[in-house]
């Protein structure tokens, strides 16, 4: 089994940009420690013939054709009615 070390866990909290006294460096040690243990059991388990589980709430994409309507409005009818326009595109004030 691995061992966390606290030079593991200040590390950890350096890359984190965590602060941490002796005594919480002690207890996520610990804590750190008891999650690896907890995932080397896991690791044990005989999972064959288990399904992975995707979603729980049985919900479905719901698709919809990707029809266009244009309402009876060409581009170049809509471009038309701006006040201003350059080379078939709106022209508008600049935005800083």
């Amino acid at each position: 089994m691995t061992q966390i070390s606290r030079d593991d866990v200040q590390h950890l909290a350096q890359l984190s940009s965590l602060q941490l006294t002796d005594a919480e460096a002690d207890g996520l040690r610990v804590d750190l420690d008891n999650i690896v243990n907890y995932i080397h059991q896991l690791s044990e388990l005989n999972t064959n013939g288990v399904e992975p589980t995707y979603q729980l709430t049985d919900l479905e994409n719901v698709w919809r054709n990707d029809d266009v309507n244009d309402y009876g409005l060409s581009g170049e009818k809509l471009v038309a009615l701006a006040p201003e326009s350059l080379e078939n595109q709106i022209k508008v004030p600049k935005v800083l």
